[in-house]
């Protein structure tokens, strides 16, 4: 399935597409429910696949429809950094030998086409094109692999948006980079883990005002979703809802010989196989 909420900010629909591509509504079902972590950890998934199966969904006329983040206010987003091989190097890095591990602000979550923001005194706003995976049951202390994926309720595109100098040039933590406002476009859909069959195995697309900056694949991952997941459980617990940002592929501006940082006015595209497409217009702060 392919959830996604739908309409004004702070003020969304919770809807599905059907086989048809056709929007449903999913408020009667539902109940005043929203598309969050109460809602996954209550079987909700398995609620509107009934509904859908069904099919008395009502329609939903989508034109001119904003789209939101799919996932309602996440309890975290966790991140991993440098987790591909040629991202490390074009940034200088070495090659991690644990997941590098990084909390993300929940409030930066944000719909994949609204503005992304340049933050006041920034001059190195950066993109990152990332496989978003949802949480959908609590995970601690997880053995395997299996059981990894077994917590798994779907997966997103992410757009990890950076600020390089709040990053690394100004002492302490990442996360002065990566929470500003805006600063993580997250959608269109939220695809349930059962139509991704390889998470390992997906294309991953960014271009800035048309020009292709990132064209890599899942499949570089050093560290994969599945020891992601496993290796996050021994340090925290992962809940329904939360969201785990794991890593971009080779392209960003920091990397590239003119850094290209993100200005008013720019246009990024993201895309990833079977996840949907996202496109942000860049203003300032």
């Amino acid at each position: 399935m392919k959830l996604l909420r739908v309409g004004p900010k702070d003020a969304e629909l919770p809807a599905v597409l059907d086989d048809e591509g056709r929007l449903r509504d999913l408020s009667g079902v539902m109940g005043g429910a929203d598309l969050d972590g109460r809602f996954l950890a209550d079987d909700g998934l398995d609620r509107v696949r009934a509904a859908l199966e069904s099919g008395d969904l009502p329609v939903l006329d989508a034109e001119g429809l904003r789209i939101g983040a799919p996932v309602a206010r996440p309890g975290k987003v966790v991140c991993i950094g440098l987790n591909f091989r040629d991202h490390a190097e074009e940034t200088g890095a070495a090659i991690p030998a644990e997941p590098v591990v990084f909390m993300k602000d929940s409030s930066t979550v944000v719909g994949p086409f609204d503005e992304v923001l340049v933050p006041r005194k920034s001059e190195k706003t950066d993109w990152e094109v990332e496989l978003a995976v949802v949480i959908g049951k609590t995970a601690r202390y997880l053995e395997s692999r299996e059981d990894a994926l077994g917590v798994v309720a779907g997966y997103a595109i992410s757009n990890d948006v950076s600020e390089r100098e709040f990053q690394l040039e100004r002492g302490g933590q990442w996360d002065k980079g990566k929470s500003c406002e805006t600063f993580n476009p997250l959608g269109p859909w939220l695809v349930t883990a059962d139509e991704v069959a390889d998470p390992q195995s997906l294309g991953m697309r960014l271009w800035v005002n048309g020009e292709v900056r990132q064209n890599g694949g899942s499949k570089d991952m050093i560290f994969d979703v599945a020891e992601v997941i496993r290796y996050l459980s021994w340090f925290m617990v992962l809940e329904p809802g939360d969201v785990i940002n794991t890593g971009t592929p080779a392209g960003v501006a920091l990397g590239l010989p003119d850094h290209p940082y993100l200005r008013e006015g720019d246009v990024m595209e993201l895309e990833i196989d079977g996840l949907g497409r996202q496109r942000q217009t860049v203003g300032q702060a």
